[in-house]
């Protein structure tokens, strides 16, 4: 079999849930990844020809056509590194290496590979192309298709909360009836918390950094062909020409510590299958290494994974919050069902009026006791109070006494 479909995929990722998944696909594919180390491999080459310092030369036609190696990148041009990689293409052998397939593949669209060609990658470990590359993907996916799904999610968790802030239902404490809120307000407390969670993702997102400084971080072997160049200086306006920050402290590898607050940032938001993947991701990546051990490119390769897991969750779970409506008759019956619960409200009027008993007054009618609003109006009825408390005791309702509940739904943003 050589045409396989979504029904033919190991993963259900790619299998049954692509239609959520797609969007991803940009940002998490292999091919994706592919054109993301062309990206960086070109821009650094472009960077090097603008050095004073190097003989390299590209004129306008020939920078123009190294852009488009990534700006138009498609399926033949993965096919292409795929194989360079692993039989050879075009006089290559096969490089048994996907970064260095980059490498050939960008020195085969130059004009003079003989006199260019030694600039593509010049001084530069995997990693310095990986990490940047990882970042490339990782951001847009983060900034145009997660936080999206995201801000989609609270914003029907807050039209929600609008549509029934006046909706009194019963609240619980350890399982047990407890003072009365609106069921917009509760809504309205996990809408805030995800706008929240989203702001530190996105925060997160936009403090991705990365590094470009040899095989150990010490820029060696750019110092050794060029002492006079400031390579610290360069490697800093090179990233962030990229829209990265620059760190400038590291191994051969990036510290991740940015990765990691991402993965976190996202597990602030979920409470899915997602969060097992992100915990080990933000771990694993932040490991201390003096260089990249070998389960590196393949643990990095599973963010789309986990990233697919969460999109999935977002739009499956937006998808049923449209479908829900709050029964209000059942909630209703089951707050009639609890008059105790205006028992706090009962005893610190009592306590405004400076009646030291009131708690034993309530917990004595209340406790262990099933009582109705009769009951609470025969102990009015005993009370040495001013009339007008009495009233106002006698006024107190469950469905009532919900406090500013419904005021509070407009605390959200937006």
């Amino acid at each position: 079999m050589t045409d396989r479909g979504p029904l033919d995929a190991i993963s259900p990722l790619d299998g049954r849930y692509a239609r959520y998944t797609e969007p991803l696909s940009e940002y998490a594919s292999e091919a994706a990844l592919m054109r993301a180390r062309v990206r960086v491999e070109v821009a650094y080459l472009l960077a090097l020809a603008d050095l004073e310092a190097t003989p390299l030369s590209l004129d306008d036609e020939t920078r123009a056509d190294l852009r488009g190696l990534y700006e138009s990148f498609d399926a033949d041009d993965a096919d292409v590194v795929k194989r360079l990689e692993t039989e050879g293409y075009d006089g290559y052998a096969a490089t048994n290496h996907d970064v260095k397939a980059v490498e050939y593949f960008v020195r085969m669209a130059l004009p003079d590979e003989a006199e260019q060609g030694p600039w593509v990658h010049f001084g530069l470990t995997s990693e310095d192309v990986n990490n940047l590359a990882h970042r490339l993907l990782v951001k847009p996916a983060v900034e145009t298709v997660l936080a999206p799904a995201i801000r989609e999610l609270r914003d029907e968790l807050a039209a929600a909360a609008r549509e029934h802030r006046d909706v009194p239902m019963l609240a619980r404490t350890h399982g047990q009836p407890a003072t009365p809120t609106t069921y917009g307000k509760e809504l309205a407390v996990y809408a805030s918390r995800l706008g929240r969670a989203l702001g530190r993702l996105e925060a997160a997102a936009g403090d991705l950094s990365g590094k470009l400084a040899g095989a150990s971080g010490t820029y060696a072997a750019h110092r050794a062909a060029y002492p006079g160049v400031d390579w610290r200086a360069f490697a800093g306006e090179f990233v962030e020409s990229l829209g990265l920050e620059h760190t400038p402290l590291t191994t051969q590898v990036n510290p991740c510590d940015d990765l990691a607050a991402v993965f976190d940032a996202l597990r602030g938001v979920n409470k899915t299958k997602a969060n097992s993947d992100l915990t080990f991701l933000a771990d694993y990546v932040t490991t201390s290494r003096l260089q990249r051990d070998l389960s590196d490119s393949t643990v990095k390769r599973n963010v789309g994974a986990a990233f697919a897991h969460c999109l999935i969750g977002y739009r499956k779970t937006a998808a049923g919050l449209e479908k829900v409506t709050p029964n209000e008759t059942v909630i209703r019956e089951e707050l009639e069902a609890n008059p105790e619960v205006i028992g706090e409200a009962v005893q610190t009027i009592l306590r405004r009026e400076g009646d030291t008993d009131a708690y034993e007054r309530v917990r004595k009618l209340t406790r262990g006791q099933q009582v109705d609003l009769e009951d609470f109006r025969e102990l009015f009825d005993e009370l040495d109070v001013e009339e007008s408390v009495r009233e106002e005791l006698r006024e107190l309702t469950p469905a009532g006494y919900t406090g500013v509940g419904s005021d509070l739904v407009d605390e959200l943003d937006g």
